[in-house]
Order: C-alpha cells, then structure tokens, then sequence
C-alpha cells in the first residue's frame, strides 16, 4: 500500500474574498458557479465539520505528516478553520496552508497565533511587485496591506520561533504567467529582504480562452522566454540573500524544452501519486489537484461518506494509475509535473 504523507481537503472552494484572473471558480472569466448551481441547486460547497475530525484520525492511523484545508477558495474563510489547528496539536500533524495573504476576520498577528505553532509551512499567494500588476491578478486586493500583511506574518514567525524552537517555513506561492514573470526576480528580491523562506509556483492552467496566451507552454519562443527568466531568477537568489545570509530557496522555477507543449518527458514524473489525496466539500476522493473535470478522466476513487484511504490506496484502480499515469492524456499535459 502507498505511504500518503499529506491529504488535502477542499473544505470551502466558493467561500473567497479574491477573484484572480486564473482561478477556475472566481475568476471573472469563469462560468463554474453558475454550471454548478445549475446542475446541483446547491449555493455553496462546504465540508461537514464532523468529516474533520474522522479524517485527523484516519491520518494519523496512516501516519500523515500534513493535512492542508482548502486550496481552492481561501481556508481561513471556512468556519471550521480553528477546528485544523485543534486537531492539528491533538493528533500531532502539521498543518499545511496555502492562503492568499489577505488574513480576513482576524487580525495577522491573531491569526499567526492559531497557525504558527502547527504548521509546516505557510504558502502566501503574490504575483507581482508592483501595484498594479499585484492588483490585476489578484483582483480585490490592496497590494500595501498585502505587503504589510507579509512582513507582520514573518515577523510573528521569528518571535515564535525564538520563543518556542519551533520554526515554521513561510513561502511565497506564485503562478507562472507572461504577465508577471518578468518581476521573478524582484519578487525574489523582496521576499529575500523579509526573510521568506522559500518561492515556488506552477505554470498556469489556462481554464479561460482569455487566458491561454498567458502561458509559457504554447510554442519555442514562449518556453525560450520562461528559460531565460529561470537563468535571472537563479542569478537573483545568489544576489539577493535572507537576512541571516541564507540563500531562498526556489521550487519548480524549471527549466522547459520543446517538449513540453505535447507529451510528457520520461524525464518527468507526477508528484503527487502514492504521496497524496484530496478530498473535495462533497467527499469526492481524487488522486490529485488538477481541474475538477479534468480529474474525472483519471478514474472514480470513490467518496469519503463511504470509503476510506486505506480502501483507496488499496485500490486497483489507484495502483493502477500510478504505474500507468504517462499515458493519461491529463497527465501528459500536466503543468505541476516535476522533473526527476
């Protein structure tokens, strides 16, 4: 049986302050809430509380590392939220969140306070530098809040740190997109001079037509451009050091080849299988964190109302697919694959 070391859970996808143009659901370009409330009548997607509590125990039988609340939506929104950090101490699993920095409902240091003594890691959305271009990604942001918000989070983190020993990673979590990549390297330099930890990102999904020439992979020139910006970025994060001098560290801020616009190199490989599950608002189970849709064409791994992990894991449809995922079309194109 697979070793799962982080489950995910799509807690509250609709329930966000923010509407980035990439996003499936609150873009302004996408039309998911009204496909959904047309076919479901449901207005709003949001686990049940008492799921939470069975899946921290179920974890920590299977002896997961980290559970991380929603990625889709913003995790401090659902009401639960403190639920995570509670069962979090109790069980002894960190806590893995991603948010985009907008802290609503508390004040930062408020919230640092609940995230920072269980948390592995702390992935912070920013897409740009300056105002403007901040702003027209991240529509409904305040890019000096947002800013100020950062720096009070590290802050907190430092004092916790030399309070407890307990250290907890911060990154700064971007989406590769021709309109804000050439920033890299002063957002490295930004998130250097604050002491952020690490920057990572993945290519875009381009969900929306208004979108698509956005992305890196559409053609040789597009991925030469992206290369040549991976070669500054690195050039940036020997120049432009933490504090303590360390350097930060940068997550698939890869290299692309030619290849990359059609199938998947043998060179590559999903990060996520026999590593991960997700679990959607309604208890679907999936394999991994590609579009709703899309994850379909993987396969049905069933639904927490009446499957386990254990069961999935034992499955042969997951054990299938992950020894035979290169030839899912889905992940041949996929955007998070990593290289070997």
């Amino acid at each position: 049986m697979p070793k799962l070391y982080r489950i995910t859970l799509d807690t509250n996808p609709e329930d966000c302050n923010l509407k980035c143009i990439m996003c499936e659901e609150h873009s302004r370009y996408s039309n998911f809430k009204n496909e959904l409330y047309d076919s479901t009548g449901v207005k709003a997607r949001r686990m049940p509380s008492n799921w939470i509590d069975k899946i921290f125990q179920e974890a920590k039988e299977l002896d997961v590392k980290e559970i991380i609340p929603s990625t889709m939506g913003e995790p401090l929104l659902y009401k639960d939220i403190d639920k995570f950090f509670q069962l979090a101490e109790k069980y002894d699993i960190k806590i893995n969140l991603t948010t985009n920095g907008t802290f609503p409902k508390r004040d930062v240091t408020e919230w640092a306070e609940l995230i920072l003594p269980v948390t592995s890691d702390t992935k912070i959305s920013l897409n740009g530098v300056t105002k403007d271009l901040a702003e027209s990604i991240m529509q409904g942001i305040h890019f000096e809040q947002h800013v100020s918000n950062l720096k009070a989070f590290i802050e907190c983190r430092d004092l916790h740190y030399r309070k407890s020993g307990f250290y907890s990673r911060i990154t700064l979590q971007l989406t590769f997109m021709q309109k804000n990549m050439h920033q890299l390297p002063e957002i490295i330099k930004l998130g250097a001079s604050m002491g952020v930890d690490r920057i990572k990102g993945h290519h875009l999904w381009t969900h929306f037509e208004e979108i698509k020439d956005l992305s890196f992979k559409t053609n040789k020139e597009s991925i030469a451009l992206w290369n040549s910006i991976v070669d500054k970025a690195n050039d940036a994060a020997e120049t432009y050091r933490k504090p303590n001098g360390e350097k930060v560290l940068l997550e698939q801020i890869d290299y692309l080849n030619e290849k990359e616009t059609s199938l998947i190199p043998e060179s590559y490989a999903c990060p996520f299988l026999g590593k991960e599950l997700w679990v959607s608002a309604t208890g679907k189970i999936s394999p991994c964190c590609a579009p709703d849709k899309e994850r379909d064409s993987l396969g049905d791994f069933g639904n927490y109302k009446n499957r386990t992990f254990k069961e999935v894991l034992n499955s042969s449809i997951y054990n299938d697919l992950i020894t035979n995922y290169k030839q899912k079309p889905l992940c041949q194109a996929c955007v998070m694959r990593k290289p070997l």
